[in-house]
């Protein structure tokens, strides 16, 4: 316990150097909301094993090490994007560098008039009304010590915002690098996605390490999809093997939105996500597909929550983990059908291929409905990879590494096959195949 204490003690210490490093923007409203959120990480405890939420998923690796917040962007030279990018052509990218814009290192050409894809410093700055009336309201950091951190120390991120009636046809790549040098830091990217009515937009959320040294992030992301609005979201992550990623992603989905997510997990040595979503009116839909590729000692935890607060709205979650060695990985998916929400349905499955004797998964699919007129179904299922079909395809002369290798990315490829950007989808197979083919 005596660690958790330090690493509050040092947070709280740290942010009246932060304070101090906002020089004029310490008079924004947001300000506010900072010191309102460091009162609440005062009063909040790190979560341990005790706790139901993180009962399989221990944050102990995490606290042997004094993450320093990162208040200073660090230089990088253009050619060393060249292997996070997944087309040479792409227009739209925002790159920061521990968590900080840089703009030098951004290209944003080919969006329609009136749609914003920059900095959340820029916006603070400006006082964008956007701001005023997003930035804040989804992920609550009242019960959420990550939630609060992330809201104290808030600086920059990635801010997206599309007017009613626009549509993005050029997906929006957000490239979150980590250079750490011989630092241990911490970086804390913030981010909010705002889509307005009868609006589409593709965003690319990508962590990656521009070295494979010991950092920690802590991630917040709200997105909010207006009416009849399309949102598609991907999330990459591949930090760095000796990282810390703990992430949080809200999502408030109005009338006959459509919101999805793709979320692909390859790195860091502990990975936590929340993924929360809401119907706030009816006619919404909602997918969320996620796969995690595990070896070494790699843990990964998935907690999502799908509200159907609304009725008539649907939402299907599949999620699939393939581990080796001695990983661990966690799946808890709740979905929850309130009373008035007659008319819904919810799918949701959880499926998991162990390649070791050492490697384990804890999956936990729950529905919570209180509706009687709904279409609701949900599974999980852990197993080896399957004796019959590596007996057929050695049959007909194939070796057993590369019938391995067809039966982990037919495993996969349902997920991989549901992201519509072809290049992000090519990247990824790409990396299955140098991960398998070995």
């Amino acid at each position: 316990m005596s660690e958790f204490r330090n690493m509050k003690e040092l947070y709280i210490e740290e942010f009246k150097k932060f304070e101090s490093s906002l020089n004029g923007e310490s008079s924004a409203p947001v300000h506010k909301l900072r010191k309102e959120a460091i009162a609440n990480f005062s009063g909040l405890d790190f979560p341990d094993t005790k706790n139901e939420e993180w009962k399989y998923t221990s944050i102990a690796p995490l606290l042997k090490y004094n993450f320093k917040p990162s208040y200073e962007k660090k230089n990088i030279a253009k050619e060393n994007l060249e292997k996070f990018l997944f087309d040479r052509h792409e227009y739209n990218l925002l790159v920061f560098v521990n968590g900080h814009f840089d703009e030098k290192l951004s290209s944003v050409k080919n969006l329609p008039g009136g749609v914003i894809a920059g900095s959340l410093t820029t916006a603070i700055r400006e006082n964008s009304p956007v701001i005023k009336e997003h930035f804040g309201k989804y992920a609550d950091h009242k019960n959420q010590i990550f939630t609060a951190l992330s809201t104290a120390y808030v600086k920059d991120g990635a801010f997206v915002y599309v007017p009613d009636g626009k549509i993005a046809e050029d997906p929006i790549h957000i490239l979150f690098l980590t250079d750490t040098g011989s630092e241990q830091i911490l970086s804390q990217p913030r981010n909010l996605f705002v889509v307005g009515k009868n609006s589409v937009v593709t965003i690319i959320e990508h962590y990656s390490a521009v070295t494979p040294g010991i950092y920690f992030t802590n991630a917040v992301t709200e997105i909010f999809a207006g009416e009849n609005s399309a949102v598609d979201h991907i999330k990459l992550q591949e930090e760095s093997k000796k990282a810390f990623h703990i992430a949080r992603m809200e999502v408030d989905q109005e009338r006959a939105s459509n919101f999805s997510s793709h979320a692909i997990s390859l790195g860091a040595e502990l990975s936590r996500n929340d993924y929360n979503t809401r119907f706030n009116n009816e006619g919404g839909e909602c997918t969320l597909n996620g796969l995690f590729l595990l070896e070494g000692s790699q843990h990964f935890d998935v907690h999502t929550l799908i509200d159907h607060a609304k009725p008539h709205c649907s939402s299907h979650e599949h999620y699939k983990g393939i581990l080796d060695d001695k990983s661990r990985g966690v799946f808890n998916g709740k979905v929850i059908v309130r009373k008035d929400a007659q008319k819904t349905n919810a799918f949701q499955e959880n499926n998991n291929i162990i390649l070791s004797d050492e490697a384990l998964v804890n999956t936990k699919p729950q529905l919570e409905i209180f509706a009687d007129d709904v279409k609701c179904s949900h599974g999980a299922t852990i197993g080896q990879l399957d004796k019959d079909s590596m007996f057929y395809l050695k049959s007909r002369g194939i070796s057993e590494e590369a019938a391995r290798t067809i039966l982990i990315h037919a495993f996969a490829s349902d997920v991989i096959l549901s992201i519509k950007v072809k290049a992000v989808k090519d990247y990824i197979e790409e990396i299955l195949s140098k991960r398998f083919n070995n």
